[in-house]
C-alpha cells in the first residue's frame, strides 16, 4: 500500500472501487477508484496534504448535483458527510460543509431566523450549495452568506469574505482546487411559526411541480436570463422523451429521472439532445446546472 494511502486510513474510512451510483440523487455513476471519508476538518486537511497532486479529487455531499460517467471516478471522491457541525449565536449560523441544506432550514425556524427557507427544497449540503450558489423561491445563498473557510490542495486552510466570491446566479468563484469545509450566514429575525409556513409552502409548491417520487439530480439546465429552460424544453416537444432508462420528467421539463435503471450515457444523452433541439428551435444554448464529470461530457 502506498504511504499516501496509509495516511488516509488514519485520518478516516477509505475504500477501494466503491460504485458512486449509490452516492448520487440519481442513482448512476460507476467505481470511485477510492472512497475516503474523513473524520473531521483536520483529516481533512491531512488528507489534502498527502494525496498525490497528480491524482483528481472529487469532493460529494448528497451527489445531488452531479453526473458522474459510468466508467466511474479515477481518484479520490471526498465523502464530507462526517463534518456536519452547527451552531447558532444570535443572527448568526455557522455550519460545515456536511451540513444539509434541509437540516439548515429546520435549526433557522427553531431559532426564529429567516434567509435561509429555500435550502428545504434543496437536496444537498452546504458545501456544495455554497459553490454554486444554491438557491429557489426568490432567496438564494449570496444573499446571507458572509464568509466561508476552504482547504486548499496543499492542506492549509483559508478565510474568505462574501464579497470576495463574486457570487452571481448559480456561480461562486473558489480558489483553484479548494474546498469549501465551512460556512456563515447572517440572517434576520423572525417569528418561528411563520418562518415554518413559509417552508411548509415552499415544500408544498415542490412537491405539486417537481417528480420528487423518482430519482433526480434537481434542475438540470440554469435558467437563460428572462426565460425557464423548462419551457424551451416543453416548447422543444421534449417534454417526456426517453433513452433508455432515463426521461425528461412529464412533470417538470427541466428535470430528468432516472425511470428504469438509467445510465450515465442515457442521461448524457438527453442533455445533449435537450441543447441540441433548444438551440436549433430557439437559438439559446442550455448551460447545464448539474455537474458532469469525464470526457464524454
Amino acid at each position: 500500500m502506498s504511504d499516501w494511502l496509509k495516511i488516509l486510513q488514519t485520518c478516516g474510512t477509505c475504500t477501494e472501487n466503491e460504485p458512486l451510483s449509490g452516492h448520487t440523487t440519481l442513482g448512476v455513476g460507476g467505481p470511485a477508484r477510492w472512497f475516503f471519508r474523513p473524520d473531521n476538518q483536520d483529516a481533512l486537511c491531512a488528507a489534502m496534504l498527502c494525496i498525490p497532486a497528480d491524482i483528481p479529487l472529487l469532493p460529494l455531499g448528497r451527489g445531488s448535483n452531479l453526473l458522474p460517467p459510468d466508467s466511474g471516478f479515477p481518484g479520490v471522491v471526498l465523502d464530507l458527510s462526517s463534518l456536519n457541525h452547527i451552531q447558532v449565536n444570535g443572527t448568526i449560523l455557522s455550519a460545515e460543509c456536511g451540513v444539509r441544506m434541509s437540516r439548515v432550514s429546520r435549526i433557522c425556524a427553531d431559532h426564529g431566523l429567516t434567509g435561509l427557507e429555500f435550502m428545504a427544497t434543496v437536496p444537498g449540503d452546504i458545501g456544495g450549495g455554497v459553490a454554486m450558489n444554491a438557491g429557489a423561491f426568490g432567496q438564494q445563498i449570496a444573499d446571507c452568506l458572509t464568509r466561508i473557510h476552504v482547504v486548499r490542495r496543499d492542506g492549509e486552510k483559508q478565510e474568505l469574505q462574501a464579497a470576495e466570491l463574486e457570487m452571481a446566479y448559480r456561480h461562486t468563484s473558489l480558489p483553484y482546487g479548494s474546498l469549501v469545509v465551512s460556512a456563515e450566514f447572517h440572517l434576520q429575525e423572525d417569528d418561528g411559526e411563520t418562518v415554518r409556513e413559509r417552508i411548509r409552502q415552499m415544500r408544498t409548491t415542490r412537491g405539486r411541480t417537481q417528480p420528487l417520487e423518482l430519482p433526480n439530480c434537481g434542475s438540470v439546465f440554469k435558467n437563460p436570463d428572462g426565460d425557464h429552460a423548462a419551457r424551451l424544453i416543453e416548447a422543444a416537444g421534449l417534454k417526456g422523451h426517453r433513452i433508455g432508462g432515463a426521461s425528461i420528467s412529464a412533470k417538470h421539463a427541466n428535470f430528468i429521472v432516472n425511470e428504469d435503471s438509467a445510465s450515465s450515457s442515457d442521461v448524457l444523452a438527453l442533455i445533449q439532445l435537450a441543447q441540441k433541439t433548444v438551440e436549433k428551435k430557439f437559438g439559446v444554448r442550455l448551460e447545464p446546472e448539474v455537474r458532469m464529470l469525464g470526457e464524454p461530457a
